[in-house]
């Protein structure tokens, strides 16, 4: 009974418990339901990502895939080892990968190229999931793939007076401190703040050719991945 009584005391010292409204108990914060739920949608229900490819350069009833990510923000498992749960980068990237990636073979290797950075794309879902808007509840995260791009667009404009400027300069004000300082520690994160500038721009610039496009719009910050563009041979 001491130890359970000293796990809540250290869950609700760390936020992830906070108090009942209702009676004097303690419930699952939403940072905590939002981390370690094994259904976060079940009470958030937008708290996903949408996720659809498209055949071409504009959104088309006749979507190449469609599916929803409803993980936890971190991966789950048990004392065995076993994944309960993927966490929602991770399901996510699962599901792009076969639509932005493929396997070539050189020699007796097997090399997976991707259409953009591996990595640019997975700090774009971090951000997304870590500094959105949780408040508007009624809107979720929308990860679309076209032809020529990939967009991810995430609920709530940046805190603080953050524009796209001083992201690209690695200026850090996140909304959600808790969810950044877990996410970090659990690797999905820079500890300086510069996933934006270092993993997102330069490795786009470097390996694609294009500058990420940082757009900040009517209550949604949307990141887009440009393809090079393609000059058609004259006739």
């Amino acid at each position: 009974m001491e130890d359970i009584d000293e796990w809540k005391r250290l869950l609700y010292n760390t936020e992830f418990l906070a108090d009942s409204a209702t009676d004097n108990g303690r419930v699952c914060s939403v940072a905590g339901v939002l981390l370690f739920g094994t259904s976060p949608k079940r009470f958030l229900p937008n708290a996903v990502v949408d996720v659809a490819v498209f055949p071409g350069v504009e959104k088309d009833y006749n979507a190449n895939f469609r599916d929803t990510a409803t993980s936890p923000l971190v991966r789950l498992g048990n004392e065995q080892g076993d994944v309960l749960a993927p966490g929602i980068v991770d399901q996510v990237m699962n599901m792009l990968q076969p639509y932005v990636s493929r396997e070539e073979l050189h020699g007796a290797v097997r090399i997976r190229r991707w259409d953009y950075p591996e990595a640019a794309i997975r700090e774009a879902l971090v951000n997304a999931v870590v500094h959105r808007d949780y408040l508007l509840s009624s809107t979720s995260i929308e990860v679309s793939l076209y032809a020529d791009r990939l967009e991810v667009v995430s609920p709530g404009k940046p805190p603080n007076g953050i524009n796209p400027d001083r992201m690209r300069a690695g200026c850090r004000a996140p909304r959600n401190q808790l969810l950044k300082d877990v996410m970090r520690d659990y690797g999905y994160m820079e500890h300086m703040g510069m996933g934006i500038p270092r993993k997102i721009v330069k490795l786009m610039e470097e390996q694609v050719g294009t500058t990420p496009e940082l757009m900040v719009g009517e209550e949604r910050f949307s990141l887009v991945l440009r393809k090079p563009v393609r000059n058609e041979p004259h006739q």
